[in-house]
């Protein structure tokens, strides 16, 4: 038997690599003679260095730089890059993980360390950046990341915008006052989600701080910020309604307006840069696909991890079945099902996660 273990993380609990590693050593209990390829997964959130570096990109340098972290205090950001093209996760700059909740306000925080590791990777001579947007703690639309870059942006009196979303509905014009030359560099979103711009303050403004009036501020602010940014970015007016332009609080439509940046199908771009198909239909076939998320519910079908791992599956007739912390949907388009949510305080979310893909072993193994 040879199956193929491909996850995402599981909500901040578990990476995607400890999940695989889980979900494997729980199958070897029942299958001890299996044989197990692990590709850990993501859809361009947290995780996504960790995640390439255990597959398609293993042995790459990981390159370090400091930059503003969403408070605009200094941290340490990775990146990386290889044969040209370089991988930037946002969520290492200005990630949601990097603030305690009481430190969480969209007012206030900033994709400003985004745009310093666009330029750096510019400046390394990459000629493709990938860019991960999700996870952040943000919702300025790629302004910081944009300022960042060297794009001045002002209110109506002239001086600068201020960093966050507080200070967005007053921005009144923006230029590329100190921005390097970008010709000949292909710059890629990998959204994780599909939501656009106007959408974003109401749907994750609040888990990352904003309460009511603060949505509403916000979605004011990403108004003006579109009409500045078609205006004298030339960005055009369908770019606010593509899919992906909301993720990360806007981030993705900010890089577009300013760099020209395309979107992509974050889960399904990971798929390729770790040669899911070529494992799946390698050598050796796979006789099963093994999945697993923090989370299974209505958004997975939407080009997440698991979905993009299930398409792919069955396009080389291969099924697919899931561990997952937890369920509230069927699991549409898996061969089998297996929840591990945590059995209370001090539970260890891979010692769950390998119970569970034990019990789906077992079932697996009846035929059931």
């Amino acid at each position: 038997m040879r199956v193929v273990i491909a996850p995402d993380s599981f909500g901040g609990t578990l990476s995607a690599r400890e999940a695989g590693t889980a979900i494997a050593e729980g199958w070897r209990r029942v299958h001890p003679d299996a044989e197990l390829a692990v590709v850990p997964m993501s859809d361009g959130g947290e995780g996504l260095l960790d995640a390439l570096l255990a597959g398609g990109l293993a042995g790459t340098p990981v390159r370090e730089r400091e930059v503003v972290d969403p408070r605009g205090l200094a941290t340490t950001a990775r990146w990386l890059l290889r044969d040209g093209t370089a991988v930037i996760e946002s969520a290492e700059a200005c990630g949601l993980h990097k603030l305690a909740p009481e430190r969480r306000d969209p007012r206030l925080t900033t994709t400003w360390g985004v745009g310093q590791l666009l330029d750096e990777a510019r400046a390394a001579g990459a000629r493709r950046i990938l860019v991960g947007l999700g996870g952040s703690a943000t919702v300025d639309g790629g302004t910081g990341a944009l300022s960042g870059l060297g794009f001045r942006l002002m209110v109506a009196d002239g001086s600068g915008l201020k960093v966050g979303g507080e200070d967005l509905p007053r921005v009144t014009a923006a230029a590329r006052t100190w921005v390097a030359d970008w010709d000949g560099v292909e710059v890629v979103l990998l959204a994780d989600v599909d939501d656009v711009l106007a959408v974003a303050p109401a749907v994750y403004g609040p888990q990352k701080g904003a309460d009511e009036a603060t949505v509403a501020h916000l979605e004011q602010g990403l108004a003006a910020w579109q009409v500045v940014a078609e205006r004298d970015l030339g960005a055009s007016p369908q770019l606010a309604t593509t899919p992906g332009s909301g993720a990360a609080g806007g981030l993705g439509y900010g890089v577009a307006a300013g760099l020209g940046a395309r979107f992509a199908r974050g889960a399904a771009a990971v798929a390729d840069l770790q040669d899911l198909d070529g494992v799946l239909a390698g050598e050796l076939r796979a006789d099963l696909v093994v999945s697993g998320e923090g989370r299974l519910d209505v958004t997975t079908a939407a080009g997440k991890v698991m979905a993009v791992v299930a398409e792919r599956a069955a396009a080389h007739g291969v099924p697919t079945a899931a561990v997952v912390g937890s369920a509230v949907v069927p699991g549409d388009g898996l061969a089998d099902l297996e929840e591990a949510a945590p059995d209370g305080p001090g539970a260890d979310p891979a010692a769950e996660v390998a119970d569970a893909a034990a019990r789906l072993a077992g079932r697996w193994a009846q035929g059931s």
